[in-house]
């Protein structure tokens, strides 16, 4: 048998116990998710118990600790990403994301699968330099001394260097004096480090404040600080995919209908940056709850990303679709993605541990190729929605259960006022709670 045909029937036999997992209770999905070879028994275990943060850890992790905040932990399905099977964990509290990104996803391995391209990990640090004397030969000064700068910056973190890793350049930027604002003159030095399966921010960091005394020797100026930046554009991830126009085809819309008004809609998103911040917001629905969920800093890159969105000058969208020559739908995200495999709370919050047992990642590369392609999948099943059908009848029928836990209902009521709020004219709070009402006078709540 071939590893595709292999592939194959390891995919359809985890198809047979997620079928409609959605309808599943969450011991039931837990169950399902071990039956289908997701989960090891050790897992299985942990899930049913519950993946809550001890109090010792939690009052460890942040100063003037009180309680710990909990978000619902799901598991999107159907992710292909390069030859390989991934059940996705998400920590989000917003309706739909995880249902999107499941029915984007399934679409995608039909037609193949993501495919996915990881530039080499390396991330900047920054030491800003003022009061430069003749800045422009400080600059040459300062790359005719890389080697004694790497040299320095290495002494200041070795055990980064015994694992293979370290300060591997240096660039240096000008950045003018605006005289109108009172704004000096910062010369800039980059240090470019490989800091190889972890983030890394503590590694640069240290490694910065170590360079600092001979930059200041070295040219004259006074550094305001050293610090790394999250703007990560030595760390980029691409993940795209090739789908067939008939399988696009929605309801009145037919494939190539549904291609090229997707099309339209992100040339839309390309040329206005009202249409592009929302497009983006979704794009990191899906890429904020996977990195949450995997313990890394989730505003680390929700920041780099929309930088990278205003690159060209304009803020623009994060993801490209075009039409093939054959007449297929490309897609295309790329964005900054400086993330760890290891460190951090990645090592100890149950939740994490719990992420990296499920997804089985072996590097940070791996699990950024994961990241971008939920981000893609999350777009593509967004701007489908918004070209065909609209956003809300997906997005409000889900949002039907919190809009009854709002309301007050418990237990059963909650899904019985969902199915009445869905099936009405109106879903608000109001109709909620006088559907509420209605339901107890029927069935007397205990």
């Amino acid at each position: 048998m071939t590893r595709e045909n292999t592939r194959e029937k390891e995919h359809k036999m985890e198809s047979k116990y997620l079928q409609k997992f959605y309808d599943k209770t969450p011991y039931e999905r837990i169950t399902a998710l071990h039956s289908a070879g997701v989960l090891n028994e050790e897992a299985t275990a942990k899930l049913h118990e519950g993946l809550s943060l001890p109090q010792e850890i939690a009052d460890n992790m942040i100063e003037n600790q009180l309680s710990t905040y909990e978000l619902p932990y799901g598991v999107a399905l159907n992710f292909l990403i390069d030859e390989k099977d991934y059940a996705v964990p998400m920590a989000i509290e917003e309706p739909s994301v995880i249902a999107a990104a499941s029915a984007g996803a399934k679409i995608i391995a039909m037609a193949g699968g993501f495919r996915t391209t990881i530039q080499k990990r390396v991330m900047i640090g920054q030491v800003a330099l003022k009061n430069v004397p003749a800045s422009d030969a400080a600059e040459q000064l300062i790359l005719s001394h890389q080697d004694e700068i790497l040299e320095a910056a290495n002494d200041a973190h070795p055990s980064i260097v015994k694992r293979g890793g370290g300060a591997r350049r240096v660039s240096v930027r000008c950045l003018a004096a605006v005289p109108d604002e009172g704004i000096p003159a910062f010369l800039v030095v980059h240090l470019h480090v490989e800091t190889l399966e972890a983030m890394g921010a503590n590694i640069i960091n240290t490694m910065m404040e170590g360079v600092i005394p001979y930059l200041e020797s070295l040219t004259g100026g006074e550094a305001l600080m050293g610090i790394l930046s999250n703007y990560a554009t030595d760390c980029l991830a691409t993940a795209e995919c090739r789908i067939p126009a008939a399988l696009l085809a929605k309801g009145e819309f037919s494939g190539d209908e549904v291609r090229d008004r997707l099309i339209e809609a992100c040339q839309f998103a390309y040329v206005d940056p009202y249409r592009a911040v929302t497009n983006n917001k979704g794009i990191m629905n899906g890429i904020d709850a996977i990195v949450l969920a995997s313990g890394n800093d989730w505003r680390a890159i929700s920041a780099g990303a929309h930088a990278y969105a205003s690159r060209s000058g304009q803020y623009r969208s994060l993801t490209t679709w075009k039409k093939a020559e054959n007449g297929d739908l490309l897609g295309s995200l790329t964005l900054p993605l400086p993330i760890g495999a290891v460190g951090g709370s990645i090592n100890f919050h149950p939740a994490a541990k719990m992420t990296k047992e499920i997804l089985g990642y072996r590097s940070a590369s791996e699990l950024e190729s994961i990241i971008a392609s939920v981000g893609l999948a999350q777009n593509f099943s967004a701007i489908k929605a918004l070209v065909t059908e609209g956003i809300q009848k997906g997005h409000m029928g889900l949002h039907s259960r919190s809009l009854a836990i709002s309301a007050g209902a418990v237990g059963n009521e909650i899904e019985q006022l969902s199915q009445q709020l869905k099936s009405g004219k109106n879903m608000n709070l109001a109709t909620a709670q006088s559907l509420l009402a209605q339901i107890r006078l029927e069935e007397p709540h205990v």
